[in-house]
This record gives C-alpha cells, sequence and structure tokens, in this order.
C-alpha cells in the first residue's frame, strides 16, 4: 500500500472499551441513510471498518453477485475483522490494512464507498473524500457519517460530563481531529468537488436502563484506559486523577433512574 501515514492518530485507540461499542454498530443503527441505495451485485469500499460488523451487513445488502472490500489504517483491527466476518459466514469480502488520505485503488474502483466515523478522526477530511470520489466510479455514491460531539445532550444534568466533554473535544483537535465533524460533513463534501450532495442527521438513544449503563461502562473504560487517556495526559491536557474523576462522573450520571443521552451523527450522500 502507499506509504503515505494519516496525519491524525486515531484519538480512541482500539482498546476493548472502544470495540466495545463498535461491535454494536450494524448497518440498520448506523448506515440506515445507505441501505436504500444498496444493489444487489454492486461493489463498495468500507473506509475504516473496524471490526466488520458493518461490513457483514453491506455485503449482505448488496449479495448475490456484490463485493465489499474492507480497508483500515490498523493490522490488527483488520485481522479482527476479518474472523468476524469469516464466522459470521458472509462471503464476498475482502480486507486490505490502507490510509483514506492515499487510497491504492485505482479511479473508478467502486460503486459506493463508505465511511462510518471515521472523518472526524483523520487528518485532512476534505482530502480524504477526495480520494474517496476518486475510487468511486461515475455516478456511484460516497457516504459518510460522523458524530458531532457539541450536540450530544443527556439528562439530567451533570457538570462531570460537562467538563469531560470539553476536554474530549480538546484532546481531539490536539491530536489532529475534528470532533464536531458531523455539522461538517457538506462543507467538506463541497470542498472536495462534490456538487450533488444530499445531508440528513440521525441520532443514537441511549434511553434505559440497560442502554444507559453499557453506554456509560464503556465511556468511563475508554477515558481511563484507552489511547485517549494515554494522549490527554500526555499531552498535558488532563491528568490521571481528571480522568478518574470523569470516568466517576459517567457512573454518577448512569445510576439516574431517568438517564438519557442522545449522539447527533450528521451524514452526507454524494453523487461521485
Amino acid at each position: 500500500m502507499n506509504a503515505h501515514k494519516e496525519t491524525a492518530v486515531y484519538t480512541h485507540g482500539h482498546h476493548e472499551s472502544v470495540l466495545r461499542s463498535h461491535r454494536w454498530r450494524t448497518a440498520r443503527n448506523s448506515a440506515a441513510y445507505l441501505i436504500g441505495e444498496l444493489r444487489p451485485g454492486m461493489s463498495v469500499l468500507d473506509v475504516g471498518c473496524g471490526p466488520g460488523t458493518i461490513t457483514a451487513d453491506l455485503a449482505e445488502l448488496v449479495a448475490p453477485g456484490g463485493r465489499v472490500t474492507a480497508v483500515d489504517a490498523s493490522g490488527d483491527v483488520v485481522a479482527q475483522a476479518r474472523a468476524y466476518v469469516a464466522e459470521r459466514g458472509v462471503a464476498g469480502v475482502e480486507f486490505v490494512t490502507a490510509d483514506v488520505h492515499a487510497l491504492d485503488f485505482p479511479d473508478g474502483s467502486f460503486d459506493v464507498v463508505h465511511a462510518h466515523q471515521v472523518l472526524q478522526h483523520v487528518g485532512d477530511p476534505v482530502r480524504a473524500l477526495r480520494e474517496m470520489r476518486r475510487v468511486c466510479r461515475p455516478g456511484g455514491i460516497v457516504a459518510a457519517r460522523d458524530a458531532d460531539y457539541a450536540a450530544m445532550t443527556w439528562y439530567p444534568a451533570a457538570p462531570g460530563l460537562d467538563e469531560w466533554l470539553d476536554l474530549y473535544r480538546r484532546v481531539a483537535r490536539a491530536n489532529g481531529g475534528e470532533p464536531d465533524a458531523g455539522r461538517r460533513l457538506r462543507a467538506w463534501a463541497r470542498e472536495a468537488g462534490f456538487t450533488d450532495v444530499a445531508s440528513s442527521a440521525t441520532a443514537w438513544c441511549f434511553a434505559s436502563p440497560e442502554e444507559t449503563a453499557w453506554w456509560s461502562s464503556l465511556w468511563a473504560d475508554r477515558t481511563t484506559a484507552s489511547s485517549y487517556a494515554d494522549i490527554a495526559v500526555r499531552g498535558g491536557h488532563a491528568t490521571a486523577a481528571d480522568l478518574a474523576a470523569a470516568a466517576e462522573a459517567w457512573r454518577a450520571w448512569a445510576a439516574a433512574p431517568d438517564a438519557w443521552f442522545s449522539v447527533l451523527n450528521g451524514e452526507i450522500l454524494c453523487r461521485a
């Protein structure tokens, strides 16, 4: 593959608490805006495939006769995705380690190019979208969905979560990413040269006691044990005690009987 390196580091890393969240994602809960565009026989590039749960769904949606090429910057994660798809028995999927800034595929290779929660983490999202456009056939679809951290909202009020959100956004930006990517997707796509861009938004909502316990637990663990924690401390953004306090704020919030959390996600469907 091209030796070009991303200019941003994946802030979350691949700690178990991160992959716990990624494995929950499906085409239905994370790519519903794209499903209506998929047809049997299509070729799909899944950028930033993570553990492969969405990838496998996409492969089933373009079967029979379709193919999915799944890429991720982490070779270890690609190996996990390959094992997951094989265990699930889904055919027609190829895995490659790749950098979205410099995709090693010919022009017009795919009918659909998809990226979920990727552009918020890359050093140059416009360049990434140009590459996604380049490898998409004329008339094909480039699709992207990203969270918008500033638009996250929760109940009841929790000052500790306000502090967590402020810290996360500072760390992500210092690390080269853009945590409020959801609202910027349309602008980035237009800057990348797309003229036919359909924008939308959908939300994840965690409202039952089981959902809020799961969501708070993974974020509490991520705050103290993932690459994010190391980056926050090494960069001078927080101390270990600050991170422990943020993790405790997550757990305390989830203990409230009316706990509710929503994540707004921006979406774009771009005609190449």
